[in-house]
């Protein structure tokens, strides 16, 4: 039976639900608090959205070269060594994916408890996983469809927010020309502390990398859909913290979680907390999605190489790794009814970098070792694009580090740990040469 495959659009979405949750809503307060540079504060985006687009554009010249599903399983399996793509892999399936899709669908939760008060988050969260899940289950076809109508709206919903705010009756004044105090608060701690922030809002830059085999021609299509969803995200980032300044003073902001509650009653009046919950809510469900898509494939991509994990690898005969999927979602619901997931994501938020960062350093490594390896797509001024994201991926380390000293040792622990059930995983020199395979 030949594999579905799906269109350059829906690949796209998929990199667009996975960057647009709630973090776009809610951070600009705490830059706000430290930096009072209109201009430094809209770069803070600018900056964020070029170090996405550098790591789309890498991992996108290891897709076309490696074109293989399971992202950073597999690039550091047939980089370095078939371990430390088990490590990167396990953690994505465990807890890269669940704990997100934990915490969007919280975020759901909390956000339609505005218009039905008496239903708790919890009840609300766990039911629109198990939704979603069942939809993802009929099969490719049903998982695109849904994919694409939902980010669809989510943008329709997002640009009727931005249009509605450049109308607005009483906006603020914002001072955008370059100055000596703008470029002063760019080079500062506030600025360089913020970015993190940022990056974390502009994280699944890679998305499609990880269903690489499940794209049409993805030596041509896969680097336009990383591509092409980081910009669209990042011009959205942009014109949306543009719009939060606008609709409200910095003061009222300064310190606030809900910016995007406080910028729609600016925008809309004494409903426009109600129709900003509204927005954020009906775009998690995409954001939900695109995760639940992606983090089963890394599983079953893992089991196509480690013999004892074989049954996470059957599909469905509509192409769907039903184990996989069954398998996320009871980690899902356990993360949802213990709340745990946010002291799991301290935990791994380290190794997940570090994951990143081996992973575009191996762009480099491959052009030296094997020069001769055919690359559809190369990536935009090399070696300047690597190593700016190289840069920026060790400042956000050396941060968790130094804000997360114990939990980042502990999770570096752990995932060494790994190793183990890695070698117990295997079958003696299957892996090995199965990973190297191109």
């Amino acid at each position: 039976m030949s594999l579905k495959k799906i269109s350059v659009i829906t690949a796209t979405n998929l990199v667009i639900a996975n960057m647009i949750g709630t973090g776009v809503f809610t951070s600009l307060g705490f830059q706000v608090a430290s930096i009072s540079s209109d201009l430094a504060l809209i770069s803070l985006w600018v900056v964020g959205g070029v170090a996405a687009l550098c790591g789309a554009l890498c991992y996108a010249e290891l897709a076309t070269a490696l074109p293989k599903s399971g992202g950073e399983y597999n690039y550091l399996s047939r980089i370095y060594h078939p371990s430390l793509g088990f490590l990167a892999g396990g953690i994505s399936a465990i807890v890269g994916f669940p704990a997100p899709i934990a915490l969007a669908a919280l975020a759901f939760g909390k956000y339609v408890e505005v218009f039905l008060p008496g239903v708790p988050p919890v009840t609300t969260s766990l039911l629109i996983v198990w939704i979603i899940t069942a939809i993802h289950l009929f099969g490719l076809r049903a998982e695109e469809r849904f994919q694409n109508w939902s980010t669809f709206l989510k943008i329709v919903l997002i640009l009727g927010f931005i249009v509605a705010g450049f109308f607005m009756a009483n906006p603020q004044h914002l001072d955008l020309a370059p100055s000596a105090g703008a470029l002063a608060a760019m080079v500062s701690g506030p600025f360089a502390k913020s970015l993190v922030f940022v990056m974390y809002s502009y994280s699944g830059w890679n998305a499609a990398s990880y269903i690489t085999e499940e794209v049409k021609n993805p030596a041509k299509n896969l680097p336009w859909a990383l591509l092409g969803g980081t910009i669209v995200v990042t011009v959205l980032y942009v014109v949306l913290n543009f719009i939060f300044l606008l609709g409200t003073p910095k003061q009222i902001l300064a310190g606030q979680v809900e910016v995007g509650l406080l910028a729609g009653r600016a925008i809309f009046g004494p409903l426009g907390g109600n129709f900003v919950s509204a927005l954020i809510a009906i775009g998690l469900i995409a954001t939900i999605s695109a995760f639940s898509w992606i983090g089963p494939r890394i599983t079953k991509r893992m089991a196509e190489d480690l013999p004892k994990l074989r049954a996470f690898g059957r599909s469905s005969a509509h192409g769907t790794p039903y184990v996989a999927v069954v398998f996320q979602l009871i980690v899902v619901t356990i993360f949802v009814i213990t709340g745990t997931f946010e002291k799991v994501l301290v935990y791994t938020q380290f190794t997940l970098f570090l994951c990143s960062f081996l992973t575009v350093l191996g762009l480099f490594v491959l052009r030296i070792r094997e020069p001769e390896l055919e690359r559809p797509y190369k990536v935009w001024l090399y070696p300047l694009t690597p190593l700016l994201f190289l840069i920026l991926t060790l400042w956000m380390m050396v941060f968790v580090v130094l804000n997360n000293p114990v939990e980042s040792l502990l999770g570096l622990i752990t995932a060494i740990a790994g190793v183990v059930v890695f070698f117990f995983s295997k079958e003696p020199g299957r892996l090995s040469a199965r990973s190297r395979q191109h």
